[in-house]
């Protein structure tokens, strides 16, 4: 089932958003080289309970931390550790999910370690737009597959590939809800968008081909190729006309 939100729910999501954009801001600042990922979880979850909210990852169906943080070709649900130490040129996908008041908010965006390829430069812009792309395309009385067309597009004509057996999702009370949000597909297919419907939008897009595999720790899931990955996520409040986006990361 798909819930639509009244106006008390969007402002508390509305609320939480901000909460992350501001723990998004700080990591942000952190990353270079040197910095374990164990650090950036710890900055991540003392800042998250500074502002009276709650971690949405961390114990999710046994994820072990705070937020996901996946290097180069791991695609997303990297768990942190103090052996994963930051190299100059590497790319960082950072995942983070709060949970206040009963609601949970869910972005991602891919940065530079200090200075990178063109090759990882391009990747992360051609990631980025793809979730512009398909933003586009949310306003009511479109469809689901309206934006997996658009996103699956905007990545193939540069050559790159969507991940696609990770989706995007309905957002809410839960951290998953319906529908779910697929990066390729057909337009004008699937559930229509309604106003005060919030999604999470959320293209993986691999350098070479879009085959994954999971780690053997159960979470990491990683290019099967050994390309890189880059990864952008927004939490977004369907509108009769087009969208709000509730976490304005950047």
């Amino acid at each position: 089932m798909i819930n639509i939100k009244d106006q008390k729910q969007i402002k508390i999501m509305r609320e939480g958003g901000e909460i992350l954009k501001k723990v998004m801001d700080a990591l942000k600042e952190e990353v270079k080289p040197g910095i374990s990922t164990e650090y950036l979880d710890e900055l991540a979850s003392q800042l998250i309970k500074k502002y009276d909210a709650n971690p949405s990852f961390l114990n999710y169906q046994g994820y072990p931390k705070s937020i996901c943080t996946s290097i180069n070709n791991e695609v997303v649900h990297g768990i942190p550790s103090s052996n994963r130490i930051l190299k100059e040129g590497d790319i960082l996908s950072l995942d983070i999910g709060i949970f206040y008041k009963g609601y949970h908010t869910d972005a991602a965006l891919t940065l530079p370690v200090g200075n990178i390829s063109e090759e990882n430069r391009k990747l992360i812009n051609i990631a980025k737009n793809s979730l512009l792309s398909g933003l586009k395309k949310v306003k009511e009385g479109n469809r689901i597959g309206d934006i997996s067309y658009e996103i699956q597009k905007s990545v193939e004509e540069k050559g790159y590939s969507v991940v696609k057996s990770c989706t995007g999702h309905g957002i809410g009370r839960d951290l998953h809800e319906d529908p779910a949000i697929p990066n390729f597909g057909k337009a004008d297919y699937g559930p229509y968008l309604k106003e005060g419907m919030t999604l999470a939008i959320e293209p993986m897009v691999n350098e070479g081909d879009f085959q994954v595999q999971t780690d053997d720790d159960g979470w990491t899931i990683r290019t099967c190729d050994g390309k890189n990955s880059a990864h952008f996520e927004f939490t977004v409040l369907v509108l009769r006309k087009g969208y709000e986006n509730l976490t304005p990361i950047s």
